[in-house]
């Protein structure tokens, strides 16, 4: 009962609560004792939240009308506020905080719908990284290798829905952070649009380019999280002020009419041979034989880089200051040197992303999607410090968001579909137009249907 339940999806656990062959009750310590036999081996979650899990899940048993998700378990990365424990952003410094008195809003959505938290998820510090390594709580690891990295900066939301710990997770993405690990897992994940969900009571790292959403291994469960996820927030100033827009209804409406391109150039230079097959796979399913360039998408990076680190020192400038030596050393020094990147550049940057974002936009009048890669290899190893690509030896922390930078760059919604390659997987982007995610979800159940992509069961046993 425990394995089958480890490996439902929320829909599938939600329908099986709602009709009365399981209750939530049994999910959920199904649920703790899978976290309590493999989360030392995948180190996913950080804090788990047994009683508050338990309570919930009977008030879901006994309500009359149990919800959209109904008993489906899901985690958080411990960047968003779970009433009861503190909010400690991958942090050493952030323990010492007193515990968040409030659930973040999207967890409160969440548990409206039926669904339990069970707990807070490893990641790496402050979120400025893309490995998945935590030099304080220890690195999360890939449920398909565990000499693996999960990919960051919500290593533990990777591990935790890779692993089948939880059908789903929480995380944030400022410039790959659901996306790289989402593709180094073999999972599914959604980046929406900058301003669709709300990031109130979630620790910040870069106000104008963070975004929070869901992971699961299923296009359905990434569409009914979203849904029940999208309102106004006003506590979130950025958040936008739009009605509703599910997707959920319009998942099986097929490929039909849809144009789809394929992006070339940058997006190409520098990616394995297992990053491309999976682009050229994912292409073929979709009849994509269109290329496109995405101009100057290089120039967005740096740019991307440069907005990065400025507004995350400033962010920090005070903990810089008074505890540094807190601090994992490689995330304080980068954020020390953005502490002394001259206005005028980032100006130019701010200046360059306008201009960035109407030439791309200017794409979308020809197609209602763009295909990518996610990221340019497969898991590297942990610890790994370089790798080779495109015959040139790289840094691996900075450079496994080199095809997801420029899209968050200017806030598109983008899904990343698991390609289930042997021995590891590997994600592509679909890229949509500014609140368009049914878009991009749509092509990922259209995908997911042709078992083109696919989440695999992970053999941690």
């Amino acid at each position: 009962m425990a394995h089958e339940l480890a490996w439902a999806t929320a829909a599938e656990i939600a329908a099986a609560v709602s009709a009365g062959k399981v209750t939530a009750a049994a999910v959920i310590e199904a649920t703790l004792s899978r976290i309590a036999r493999l989360n030392p081996k995948l180190n996913a979650f950080t804090a788990v939240t047994a009683e508050r899990a338990r309570a919930r899940a009977h008030a879901v048993d006994t309500a009359a009308d149990k919800g959209p998700l109904a008993g489906v378990p899901f985690a958080v990365k411990n960047l968003f506020d779970v009433a009861g424990i503190p909010t400690v952003a991958g942090s050493k410094i952030n323990h010492a905080h007193p515990p968040a008195t409030k659930d973040s809003p999207l967890i409160e959505r969440l548990e409206q719908a039926g669904a339990v938290c069970v707990g807070a998820l490893n990641m790496g510090e402050y979120a400025y990284d893309f490995t998945g390594e935590n030099v304080h709580d220890g690195p999360s690891r890939n449920p398909h290798d565990l000499t693996r990295m999960s990919g960051g900066s919500s290593g533990g939301s990777g591990s935790a829905v890779g692993g089948g710990l939880t059908p789903l997770a929480l995380g944030s993405d400022t410039n790959g952070s659901i996306r790289v690990p989402s593709s180094l897992c073999g999972i599914f994940g959604l980046k929406p649009t900058y301003g669709r969900l709300s990031r109130a009571r979630s620790f910040p790292f870069v106000a104008s380019l963070d975004h929070l959403g869901p992971f699961a291994r299923s296009t359905l469960d990434l569409a009914l999280a979203y849904d029940v996820m999208q309102g106004e927030d006003a506590e979130d100033p950025a958040c936008a002020q739009r009605a509703h827009e599910f997707a959920t209804p319009t998942l099986s409406h097929g490929l039909n009419g849809l144009r789809i391109a394929v992006a070339g150039g940058y997006f190409r230079k520098g990616a394995s041979p297992e990053a491309l097959g999976a682009l050229a796979t994912v292409a073929q399913a979709v009849h994509a034989h269109d290329t496109i360039e995405i101009p100057e998408a290089q120039r967005a990076r740096a740019a991307a880089y440069v907005i990065t680190a400025t507004e995350g020192a400033a962010l920090h400038l005070d903990r810089l200051r008074n505890q540094a030596r807190d601090f994992d050393p490689a995330v304080r020094d980068r954020l020390i040197a953005g502490a002394m990147i001259p206005a005028a550049l980032v100006n130019k940057a701010q200046v360059f992303r306008r201009w960035y974002r109407e030439r791309v936009l200017d794409l979308f009048d020809r197609y209602d999607a763009i295909l990518a890669p996610a990221t340019p290899c497969t898991a590297p190893k942990i610890g790994q410090q370089s790798f080779t690509l495109d015959g040139v030896e790289m840094p691996v922390r900075p450079n496994m968001g080199i095809y997801t930078q420029p899209i968050s760059f200017i806030g598109l919604p983008v899904v990343a579909v698991p390609v289930p390659l042997q021995p590891l997987p590997i994600g592509v982007q679909i890229i949509a137009a500014p609140w368009r995610e049914e878009v991009a979800l749509r092509i990922a159940y259209a995908l997911e249907q042709m078992k083109v992509v696919k989440a695999t069961e992970a053999k941690i046993e």
